[in-house]
């Protein structure tokens, strides 16, 4: 997705050690509430910690989260 000159990508597409920052959910209510409930709000950095097309684990401040991959594919990121 690009907006203005900014290139926003699925969480999905960074790879491991790469820092995002979270700019939209993409989804129904119900994935946008869970995801804001374990701390994925917009503005948040995340850093992918494992990426092999599984489930992810990024680190999400001090704490280490493990994402579907459908569910982390919803997530946009603009990578930092």
């Amino acid at each position: 997705m690009i907006v203005g000159k900014k290139v926003f990508i699925p969480l999905t597409m960074l790879t491991i050690g790469r820092k995002g920052i979270i700019v939209n959910i993409v989804g129904g209510e119900g994935m946008r509430r869970r995801l804001l409930e374990l701390g994925f709000a917009k503005g948040t950095v995340v850093e992918v910690l494992k990426n092999d097309f599984g489930p992810l684990i990024v680190a999400l401040g001090e704490s280490r989260m493990v994402l579907g991959f459908g569910m982390a594919q919803k997530i946009m990121v603009e990578e930092v």
